[in-house]
């Protein structure tokens, strides 16, 4: 379980394809602290870590995570958004995160406002899907590329999020452009407060 706060956007360092898994390897500050078998949230996406050095660290992704996420575009060099599972006895400073990537967005427009930045996303709907919560709403909670973030102008298929300074340099936002492609998790409670409603 994660919380959307992101510790460190990290290098990627290689990629090997193997049938139709995908080991990612990256280089992060504290690649000393890792450990085998460890779950690491990778642009929203758990992965557990599967091999280390001194320098670098590496995950697999398999079909189903490539298929439903952004980990397939990624190329050396660059920058993947990190979080380790969160520490039950801390503060829960962004919102409850699965790390269980739902699908992709279009990132459509970025507009500087002022010292910050507005992102517009837009994502493939499924009306079925959306009555179980896989959407998002005014003021709510949604994990892009792994990062906690406060919806606001949310359409049927379509929301924005204001990016402050800090996290648009200490994370990939600063990479992000009309057309790059990030990963979205919806907020696990509205998903099961819409499931629940079905059976009313």
């Amino acid at each position: 379980m994660f919380s959307g706060i992101v510790e460190e956007a990290a290098t990627v360092v290689a990629l090997e394809q193997d049938k139709g898994n995908l080991h990612l390897t990256l280089h992060c500050s504290f690649v000393d602290e890792l450990k085998i078998d460890q779950s690491i949230s990778h642009n929203g996406v758990c992965l557990t870590v599967v091999k280390k050095t001194p320098e670098s660290y590496t995950v697999t992704a398999i079909k189903e995570t490539l298929e439903r996420s952004n980990l397939g575009l990624l190329k050396v060099g660059d920058r993947v958004n990190l979080e380790r599972s969160m520490l039950m006895n801390g503060r829960l400073d962004g919102h409850i995160v699965q790390g269980h990537v739902d699908q992709t967005a279009v990132c459509t427009r970025v507009t500087e406002a002022d010292g910050s930045w507005y992102y517009a996303f837009e994502y493939e709907i499924d009306p079925a899907m959306a009555k179980q919560g896989y959407m998002t709403v005014e003021k709510g909670s949604v994990c892009v590329n792994g990062v906690s973030l406060t919806v606001c102008n949310s359409q049927t298929n379509r929301f924005e999020v204001a990016i402050i300074p800090y996290t648009h340099d200490c994370t990939n936002f600063g990479q992000i452009e009309q057309g790059t492609v990030v990963n979205l998790e919806f907020d696990i409670i509205g998903k099961y407060l819409s499931k629940l409603m079905t059976f009313q």
